[in-house]
């Protein structure tokens, strides 16, 4: 039986949401191993003067919890 825990990233970009969800599981993957999937929650963005000055994306980050493991982090 497989087990997975999901955590809440926010995360941000100058370029595009793509590359903020991108970045958010580019971070989570230094600290959690196994990583099974993305679920993109919400999009915002930042806009100064008429313009999209930052893109952030809420995601959940779904991962396998190792067995005999209470935590997944390195």
């Amino acid at each position: 039986m497989a087990v997975v825990n999901v955590i809440e990233l926010v995360s941000d970009s100058e370029e595009s949401w793509e590359d903020a969800v991108r970045g958010a599981v580019a971070e989570a993957s230094r600290t959690v191993r196994g990583i099974t999937g993305v679920e993109v929650i919400n999009l915002t963005a930042q806009v100064d003067e008429g313009r999209i000055k930052t893109y952030r994306a809420n995601v959940n980050v779904a991962f396998l919890v190792e067995s005999g493991h209470p935590t997944h982090a390195r």
